[in-house]
């Protein structure tokens, strides 16, 4: 009995994907409890995952954000910060929305002290707008979509 609850866990689990003859990838009696996923996802490439980057270090953070040409928005949050989870998908959102005018980066304060300090960041979520290595503005804690795309606008020139 123990041995089948966790094999209905282990089989929850896994992902239920079909080799393309239409055979279960699993063999015998474990395929018929192997159904495939009710509805499937695939990933591709939007302008949204171009428009948005992690920053992965200092000279990164030179490279792509103070070097760039086109206004960056610039992120600082934490993955331990409620606020920022909810407001990085929104302004991701709205950045995507932009269509490539606007660059967003990220910048994990834990990860990159030196840049929270640098840009004196004392508090997640910070949000610079940066045209031509300068910030041009900047907010502190959650905003909504409408005060976001004002935000955004005004950086753009729009």
């Amino acid at each position: 009995m123990a041995q089948r609850l966790v094999l209905r866990q282990l089989l929850s689990l896994t992902p239920r994907t079909l080799l393309p003859q239409g055979q279960p990838m699993l063999p015998g009696p474990l395929a018929a409890r192997a159904r495939p996923a009710p509805h499937g996802r695939a990933f591709s490439t939007s302008s949204g995952c171009r428009s948005t980057f992690n920053v992965q270090d200092g000279s990164d953070f030179q490279d792509r954000v103070v070097n760039n040409p086109k206004p960056v928005v610039v992120d600082f949050h934490a993955q331990w910060c409620g606020p920022c989870k909810i407001l990085g998908p929104r302004l991701e959102k709205m950045v995507a929305k932009q269509e490539g005018k606007v660059l967003m980066a990220k910048v994990d304060i834990d990860d990159h002290t030196d840049l929270a300090i640098e840009y004196e960041v004392s508090a997640v979520p910070t949000v610079l707008a940066m045209k031509n290595g300068d910030v041009v503005d900047k907010f502190v804690g959650i905003k909504d979509e409408d005060q976001l795309e004002a935000f955004l606008k005004k950086l753009i020139g729009a």
